[in-house]
This record gives structure tokens, sequence and C-alpha cells, in this order.
């Protein structure tokens, strides 16, 4: 600290005389001390707010140490929804902590997940005494963001499950067999605004909120790790293979990264809205080994062939194709935001959107 003011007191006292930065093409390109310390400045500023997403706005409240949040919103989780899972077993909708049983148990159980969406909300609000906004909710535009997503969960889906059909690991079984009940059509709308529910309240918690937390308290690797490490954790399940973790991680990894660099969860939100839809509803295969009991909107499929192929009971996330396709996303999208910072383009922030 006491260099770091000499220095800064020599470049003042100095400050009229100038100072070579650089020279190209023959010409000699000067300006004064003063102004090297305040570009000096704006860059560690910058570098600084590397550790901040969404919004720079200060937390008023207790931020919990990074390595205690995952815990923290496992706990949430927990006691937010373990009533309504409960409620739902007695009730008959699901099996007695297990999967749902038909359209209107899958869709209850999706919307439960707005009492974790809640709890979390609460947190930021009464504990943390931050805004929405610094936890992902931010910048303009929100809707159009999340449609967009939306339409590239979609793209995306289907993209992989054309690709593992055309590999041999699908059989096409039936043409839009939803078309033949209306009811079934009514059933897959639901769903739609079920997983709006649920994919919208994953992304908060993990990618807006624990994510920010970690970063805010330690950086951006570690809001990486922890926060994919707790969305893996919540997913395990007696029926999860070591490769369907794996897969979950990847997932959560290019969910980060997309975060990362829009600033905001709205089009993350809405793409694992569409990616976890239209797996279940448009082919009628599992999503995260779970069935949705509708007939498939576009075509039935059925998996033939190897497990690592089709993803078997996983269905198509846990095909080497997802795996594939995620990883490459993510490293895509870090290595975008690599060049924005090593460029000095610093992506918007809600404390600084008009």
């Amino acid at each position: 600290m006491a260099l770091a003011l000499r220095i800064r007191a020599i470049l003042v006292a100095h400050s009229a005389r100038p100072l070579v930065l650089r020279q190209m093409n023959g010409f000699v390109r000067t300006c004064s001390a003063r102004s090297f310390y305040s570009r000096l400045r704006r860059a560690v500023s910058l570098r600084d707010m590397t550790q901040i997403i969404f919004s720079d706005e200060p937390a008023k409240g207790w931020i919990p140490p990074s390595i205690a949040a995952p815990f923290i919103g496992i706990f949430i989780l927990v006691v937010s929804m373990l009533p309504g899972d409960l409620g739902l077993a007695y009730l008959g909708f699901t099996e007695p902590m297990g999967p749902p049983r038909g359209p209107l148990g899958f869709f209850l159980m999706l919307v439960s997940f707005s009492a974790l969406g809640l709890a979390v909300a609460g947190w930021v609000r009464w504990v943390e005494k931050r805004s929405l906004a610094s936890a992902g909710l931010c910048g303009e535009g929100g809707l159009k963001k999340f449609l967009i997503g939306l339409t590239l969960g979609i793209a995306m889906m289907s993209a992989i499950v054309t690709a593992i059909a055309l590999s041999g690991g699908y059989r096409v079984a039936d043409l839009a067999p939803a078309f033949a009940t209306p009811a079934a059509l009514g059933w897959i709308a639901l769903l739609l605004a079920g997983f709006v529910v649920q994919a919208s309240v994953e992304e908060f918690v993990f990618r807006g909120w624990l994510f920010s937390t970690v970063m805010r308290r330690w950086n951006m690797t570690a809001a990486f790790i922890l926060s994919s490490a707790a969305f893996t954790f919540v997913h395990l399940s007696p029926r999860a293979t070591v490769s369907a973790l794996v897969m979950t991680f990847i997932f959560a990894i290019f969910a980060c990264a997309w975060v990362r660099y829009s600033n905001s969860i709205w089009g993350v939100m809405g793409w694992h809205v569409g990616w976890n839809w239209f797996a279940g509803a448009g082919f009628d295969v599992p999503i995260t080994g779970l069935d949705t009991g509708l007939p498939a909107l576009v075509v039935k499929l059925v998996p033939v062939g190897p497990a690592w192929l089709n993803g078997a009971g996983e269905g198509p996330e846990g095909s080497v194709f997802t795996l594939a396709v995620l990883t490459v996303a993510s490293l895509s999208l870090l290595l975008v935001e690599r060049s924005r910072e090593r460029n000095g383009i610093e992506s918007p922030r809600s404390g600084h959107q008009p």
C-alpha cells in the first residue's frame, strides 16, 4: 500500500512530463502521466469488476461465505420443497420420493418449484438485502431474451435428437400422435407453463443467486465450480448414473457460461424451458430420466442401440451428442467473453443500463 501511494505521488508530481507509451509506424505517441494514471486506474477498476456479475449494487445485508452458499441453497431447497413433495406423494400425484404419476402429477411437480423460487427471492431481499436484479433478473428486454432463449433451446434439442436418430439411436414409431387427441394438446400446453416455472426457478437459484453470491465473495472460477456442483448434487437420485451426473455438471457449466456472457439470466431461463419441454413433449422421450406420459407432439421415438448414443432411460441428455454440443457451446461462450475482456470491452450491468 505504501509503495502504491509513493508511485501515485510521483506520477502526480510529474504530471506535466510526457510519458512515451509506444512507438508505432515511426510515430511516437505520448500522453501525460496524469492521463496514464487515469487509464491505469480505470483498467484496475474494470479488472475488479470482473468479480461482480449482473449489477455492482452493494449488498446491505449478509452475503454468505462462498463455501457456505451452496449448502445454504440446498438447505433452502429442502425446507421449501419437502412439504410440497410430501403432499403430492400423499395425494397420489407422485410416487413416494419418486417420479410423478401422469401428466397432472408431472405438472404439479413442476409448479411446486415456485416455493423454492419464492424462498430464495426472500433470502435475497431480506437477508442479503439486495435487489433481484443483482441476482440475474436485470437488463431491458427480458421477455425478448427469454423467447430467444426458448427458441434456441427447442432448436438445440431438435438438432441433438435428429443427430441421434440419423446415427441409428432412435427409431420412428409414430408421427405427431398428440394431434389425434385434443386433450393431449392441452396437457402439452400446460406442461409448457409448468416448465416455465421449474426451469426459470432453477436458473434463478443456481445461475442467478448462487452464481452471483459466490462471485461476489470469491471469483468467477469458484462461481462456475460451486454453483455447478450444487446443481449436480440436487439432481442425485438412486437411478442416476455417473455419465448422467457428468452431463448434469456440463449442463450447468454451459448455463453459467451463458449468464457470464449475457450478464442476465433471462435468456438461459428461456433456453432451459425450451430444452426440457421439447424433449419430453416433442418426441416422447425421457427428460432427466422422467416421462411426461403424453403422446409426442412431433414424432414418437423409440431408443435403439447403445445407451451412450441415445441416453437410454436418461433421454437425449445422456447422449454423447449432448455432451459434445454443450461442451463446445460452453467453450465458445467463454472464449468470446475472454476476447471481450482482452479488448477492454465491458459487458453491461444492470446498475449501468438506461
